[in-house]
């Protein structure tokens, strides 16, 4: 159990049958009443952010998380196979339950698996990756003085908006957690 007054950014609570991480939160004093706690909370299998007010004394489960690295190894249909590289088991997870998380994710690459008492409800992919640009228009010379970008397509299926200068077949560094083009791989 954890009391409203000691959330911390990244704490996992579990509140109304769902778990929830504090991506935000304020202690509030007004000059009359009682104290209270204000927080962002964000809904971990859905995504979804709320906010909710809570008592400084007020106690709620707090949500073990576990985050394992295992191998993204094969998508089979709306199924994706990960393996744990100690044991040499193997999971499979439902799309929907992914959401878009592996849209970075290449075969053979190593993730963090999420889970919840046994349940998987996510993944964390590497925060930088480097993928082959497989489809792009050609850039346009004298076109570049306001930092302009144009679609791509990576080697995953995703799309990136990349600078003019950018060409079929070359790859790139991407920020997972934003999409953001980070600049040529080395």
């Amino acid at each position: 159990m954890i009391q409203a007054g000691d959330f911390r950014n990244g704490v996992t609570i579990e509140f109304e049958g769902n778990l929830f991480q504090v991506i935000e939160f304020q202690h509030v004093k007004p000059g009359k009443g009682a104290a209270f706690v204000r927080c962002k909370i964000k809904n971990i299998k859905t995504g979804g952010v709320v906010e909710r007010t809570f008592r400084p004394s007020e106690k709620l489960p707090k949500a073990h998380i576990d985050r394992k690295d295992m191998q993204y190894l094969y998508a089979d249909g709306e199924l994706f196979h990960f393996m744990d590289l100690d044991t040499y088991d193997q999971i499979a997870v439902n799309g929907s339950d992914l959401g878009d998380s592996l849209k970075f994710v290449k075969e053979n690459e190593m993730v963090k698996v999420i889970s919840h008492e046994g349940s998987v409800f996510g993944i964390e992919p590497p925060i930088n990756v480097e993928l082959l640009i497989t489809e792009t228009e050609p850039g346009l010379k004298g076109d570049t003085a306001q930092g302009a970008t144009k679609p791509a397509i990576v080697e995953t299926g995703a799309r990136v908006m990349v600078p003019l200068f950018i060409e079929q077949g070359e790859t790139i560094r991407i920020d997972t957690r934003t999409g953001d083009y980070m600049g040529r791989a080395n």
